[in-house]
């Protein structure tokens, strides 16, 4: 069953004995957004339709933002859109944006561990998060059992919501993150990939 055929967050708890928690375990570490970024942002809020379609949503408010923080890790990891993750039959399909660690044979080799996983929808959370968690587990059974707390995060481009699996536990953060408050957004994007980033070098030094 592909990632998409999942529509409700309970039924990928059953199926994989996932335990669930909600709690604010979220943390905001300051990020320095650039003028342009802010300038562009406005624009296209303003006179694009940015939420036309979970691509639009894609291309024009999700990406960009991970993008920019992405840029301060890139020695260390890669940032893929709609890549394929395959784990079995049941566990398959093409999440919108992974972070993985950048592969010693180049940024072109999709290389796990995979830590971030990114979901896109059209204000259907529920189902969103049954979707990115079915790829969180995909990417845990992936990362060959290796101690790596897995990321997610569902957004349609306004609200970002927040999550983290942790063994056979998944946590979603009690509040979401908006667009329209864009340094706290990207402070808690930061805190994300600086966690990834900690436990990438925590598994090197291992």
């Amino acid at each position: 069953m592909a990632f998409s055929n999942y529509k409700d967050i309970s039924s990928v708890l059953k199926e994989f004995q996932i335990t669930y928690t909600e709690a604010n375990f979220m943390e905001e570490i300051e990020f320095s957004i650039p003028d342009y970024f802010r300038e562009d942002l406005q624009t296209v809020m303003q006179d694009g339709v940015p939420n036309a379609s979970e691509f639009s949503i894609c291309e024009n408010l999700i990406y960009p933002i991970l993008k920019e923080v992405w840029k301060c890790y890139r020695s260390n990891f890669v940032l893929w859109g709609h890549k394929s993750l395959i784990y079995d039959e049941n566990l398959s399909g093409f999440p919108e944006y992974i972070l993985a660690k950048r592969s010693p044979l180049g940024k072109v080799v999709f290389d796990k561990p995979y830590f971030l996983l990114v979901e896109a929808k059209q204000d259907k959370f529920a189902e969103g998060w049954a979707q990115c968690l079915a790829e969180m587990v995909a990417a845990q059974k992936l990362n060959d059992e290796l101690p790596v707390i897995i990321f997610g995060i569902v957004s349609n481009g306004k609200d970002w919501e927040f999550g983290k699996l942790e063994k056979d536990s998944f946590t979603q953060n009690k509040n979401r993150y908006l667009i329209q408050d864009l340094d706290q957004l990207f402070a808690a994007v930061n805190y994300v990939f600086q966690k990834c980033e900690l436990q990438l070098n925590e598994l090197v030094a291992a």
